[in-house]
């Protein structure tokens, strides 16, 4: 553990960014795999797809995810989307 009071300010703040982060791509993972699901499902796919596209979006904003990696995560969407 840190004896610097701005280290160990740090070490707290890093705390809480780790869960935040951990957080968003647990919820960016689970919007690909509602998509996914719905798909397999035969359901209806349009709003699940947005969903995941935008939270895709979001995350590469953020820098939580490259920019490359979105833009790979979106097209396997799109494919999936517009096969039959």
């Amino acid at each position: 553990m840190a004896n610097i009071k701005s280290a160990k300010k740090r070490v707290l703040v890093t705390a809480d960014e780790t869960a935040s982060n951990k957080a968003k791509k647990t919820a960016l993972k689970n919007a690909v795999k509602n998509f996914e699901t719905a798909k397999k499902n035969g359901e209806e796919t349009d709003a699940k797809y947005l969903e995941a596209v935008k939270t895709i979006d979001r995350a590469a904003t953020k820098g939580l995810i490259k920019k490359n990696t979105a833009a790979r995560k979106k097209s396997a969407l799109a494919k999936k989307q517009a096969a039959k």
